[in-house]
């Protein structure tokens, strides 16, 4: 604001850069570019490259227009602590973990090159010290050819740099655990490093405060090579921690790279050129060339092609498209050329919004994550107290030198029981797993969804869309009365065609087949549960079940005969009355989806026992159960009766999960202990679900399972093995062996052994990205 105060007081001509809106001068070696006759000032080189990518764009005022805020930057968590969000990177003030960024980048991660170069560091320094002090072993007594106290000098001029360089991250971190009063993994290496290092320096250059009995020859023995070797295999252990942690962000990025970076924008004039994909906006015509990614939601104007959607259906057979039929971005055009209208674009698209629940998930806490957070919530201090009581121990019971035994065995406790293992134990289980089911078509809203889904035995399905294909074919049309069939499918199809129901369509277009002319309907009213109504040609008409039909005062008992054995074949029959006539029943028939057998097979071997909750006639809907093996049916099923009936299996100790489509069914979703929506659904369906399963059947409730389970047990599986190598590893460190076997673990192995224990870990949570699903 100032630099442009200025520059009207100095009476300079100004401009606007066309990308950010800031005010410029125009004065002659200003960043400038033309674009057509006007030429247009920019205040950096970076808002000068931008617009020469898409000069249309910005040109036009669309920027300016459009970008009415900036994007937000990229924000940091922490992957045990997502509660934890920062606006760059560092660690995280409960743990001491590096914040990573919440939406995974084909960026290289800053900690990750920093601490290879550290450990490269570490490595070297490590090797000599090592051979210094134990390459008598293998034949070089190095320390004998050139002395005790020069040997000890040249450790620690070749530790210094190490331990106040190179492992300042840890003691930063170990401080920053100690100021904010969470103790954890950092603190416990922090002091132990420490301990080692001063000690080793008290030795190195005042020797004679110690006893006769801690000599060597010329000197006091020191731990440098303990504290580098440490510090070079923790850093072994982060860098592959890191490596492994970017691992599980490659189904996300995956998912990214599926749309395009450019999208072929068509201009009003007919011209076209590749504009950059965050600069195309709501509206904008597209062109999709052969062999093109769709770049963003849209709906087709003008040309066909087969679309290959596996990413969101997982089926394999391409698609055909054509005018007015929706794409989704990311989903990849196979042989013609379209031309398509932009209708969601940047975060609203179906990809942004995988994308984002992916993310969420990996940040959320499942319950089982309780039991560690309790146990790490005293594991520090009471390891800070066992690395006491073994110091205190061998200075009072060792043999000579007992401090050097003591202080050996104090950091070995405090290096070997670093709790990294039993922090990452879930949530790179859990990480990894919405990303596996993300690439099935399983999106995952929270880690408790997934716990949750692992216990369910009662699953209740809707049968319309799920168990079958969702579209229904007209198969029947008998008259009850002196009407004609053809009238009385000519009136039921006009009063449907103000319908959106599936049963409602496949009326209108069984009449459009047989090439009856449709009216009006007018008065037209939809009876929830039950049908509709309405008036045609000035008749009163009514289609639906008997309930509407009871509520007309018309008598279906002479009726129900024919509708049952409609019913029997597993078709959908409904009432139709004129006047206060019962005139004549249509059916109407939705083939069962080839996959629903296998599914409901798959089902029932893992344990869940299905129920069939539908608005359908009795005898429909025990038809199609009887024909799968469908446990059991509640049939004639109004919306609100599914929350009830979730509600009722509750009371009897079940945990269930309901999958449903539709606005009615949010209640239902949200009451059961786990609600999957099919991703064909509403909004609020999804949004009242903590699964949507992106492939509107029962494969993908299979698949959700699937990877529950195996989520649950590879947890578990980590957290058995975190439990156990702290149970087993502390007291060896506090050397409970060496009275009987004369074995001390060295700080050395107990170091490697605590970063091979989370590496360990991590390694198996990587087993689920190649869970068959």
């Amino acid at each position: 604001m100032e630099q442009a105060a200025d520059l009207t007081a100095q009476g300079t001509a100004q401009a606007v850069d066309p990308v950010c809106g800031m005010k410029v001068a125009k004065i002659p070696d200003a960043r400038q570019a033309k674009h057509g006759d006007e030429t247009f000032y920019f205040c950096s080189a970076k808002c000068q490259t931008t617009f020469e990518a898409d000069p249309v764009y910005y040109a036009s005022g669309t920027a300016s227009d459009r970008n009415t805020t900036a994007p937000a930057g990229t924000q940091y968590t922490c992957p045990m602590h997502p509660e934890i969000v920062r606006d760059e990177p560092g660690a995280c003030p409960i743990c001491g973990m590096a914040l990573e960024p919440m939406l995974p980048s084909d960026e290289p991660s800053e900690e990750l090159t920093d601490f290879t170069r550290r450990m490269w560091i570490s490595a070297a320094a490590a090797v000599p010290l090592v051979i210094l002090t134990m390459g008598e072993m293998v034949g070089l007594p190095v320390r004998d050819w050139i002395g005790h106290r020069i040997a000890t000098y040249v450790e620690f001029v070749l530790a210094t740099p190490i331990v106040l360089w190179a492992a300042r991250p840890f003691f930063e971190r170990g401080w920053s655990s100690i100021v904010n009063r969470s103790p954890n993994m950092w603190t416990l290496i922090a002091i132990g490093v420490g301990a080692a290092y001063l000690y080793s320096l008290v030795a190195t250059f005042l020797p004679g405060v110690f006893p006769e009995a801690y000599r060597m020859g010329e000197g006091v023995g020191t731990y440098y090579e303990a504290a580098v070797v440490i510090i070079a295999l923790i850093f072994v252990g982060q860098v592959l921690e890191l490596r492994a942690r970017e691992r599980t962000g490659d189904a996300i990025r995956a998912l990214l790279d599926l749309a395009p970076k450019t999208a072929r924008r068509i201009l009003p004039d007919g011209t076209e050129y590749d504009a950059p994909l965050e600069n195309i906006v709501e509206g904008d015509r597209l062109r999709v060339r052969p062999g093109d990614a769709v770049p963003v939601d849209a709906t087709v104007i003008e040309g066909t092609s087969s679309v290959d959607e596996s990413m969101i259906t997982g089926e394999p057979l391409p698609v055909e498209k054509g005018p007015g039929d929706p794409l989704t971005g990311g989903t990849l055009n196979k042989n013609g050329s379209l031309v398509i209208e932009a209708a969601r674009v940047g975060a609203d698209t179906m990809l942004s919004q995988i994308v984002e629940m992916v993310s969420n998930a990996r940040r959320s806490r499942a319950p089982i994550q309780g039991l560690a957070d309790k146990v790490a919530s005293y594991f520090v201090p009471t390891v800070v107290v066992i690395a006491l009581l073994a110091f205190v121990a061998w200075l009072t019971f060792g043999p000579q030198p007992a401090l050097a035994f003591a202080i050996a065995s104090a950091v070995s406790v405090l290096i070997i029981a670093c709790p990294c293992a039993l922090g990452l134990a879930t949530p790179i289980s859990i990480t990894t797993a919405a990303g596996r089911g993300a690439q099935a078509g399983v999106l995952i809203k929270d880690a408790e969804a997934l716990e949750r889904m692992a216990k369910v035995d009662t699953l209740i399905v809707d049968k319309t869309g799920t168990l079958t294909e969702g579209k229904p074919r007209l198969t029947d049309v008998t008259a009850l009365a002196d009407e004609s069939e053809e009238t009385i499918l000519t009136l039921a199809a006009a009063l449907e065609k103000g319908s959106e129901h599936p049963l409602a369509e496949a009326i209108v277009e069984g009449a459009k087949a047989k090439d009856i002319r449709i009216g009006d309907a007018t008065n037209f009213e939809a009876v929830t549960g039950k049908g509709v109504r309405g008036t045609v040609s000035g008749r009163a008409v009514s289609l639906g079940n008997s309930a509407m039909m009871r509520d007309l005062s018309l008598d279906t008992s002479t009726a129900e005969d024919a509708a049952d054995v409609l019913r029997a074949e597993g078709k959908t029959a409904m009432f139709v009355a004129i006047g206060e006539k019962l005139a004549g029943i249509v059916a109407v028939a939705d083939p069962i989806k080839e996959t629903t057998a296998d599914a409901i097979r798959a089902l029932h071997a893992a344990g869940l026992r299905i129920i069939m909750a539908t608005g359908d006639n009795e005898r429909t809907a025990q038809a199609v159960a009887g024909a799968l093996g469908i446990d059991e049916v509640r049939a004639g099923v109004l919306p609100q009766d599914k929350k009830a009936l979730v509600d009722e299996l509750h009371a009897e100790g079940r945990k269930v999960a309901m999958a449903g489509d539709g606005v009615n069914d949010a209640p239902a979703l949200a009451a059961a202990d786990v609600g999957l929506a099919m991703g064909t659904g509403a909004d609020v369906a999804v949004e009242s679900a903590g699964i949507t399963l992106l492939q509107g059947d029962l494969t993908g409730i299979v698949r959700a399972r699937t990877l529950a389970v195996a989520t649950i047990r590879n947890i578990r599986q980590n957290l058995f093995w975190a439990f156990a190598y702290n149970t087993l590893g502390v007291p060896l460190a506090a050397g409970v062996l060496y009275p009987v076997f004369g074995l001390l673990l060295s700080p050395m192995i107990a170091a490697a052994a605590m970063s091979l224990s989370s590496v360990s870990v991590i390694a198996n949570a990587l087993r689920l990205r190649s869970l068959k699903l």
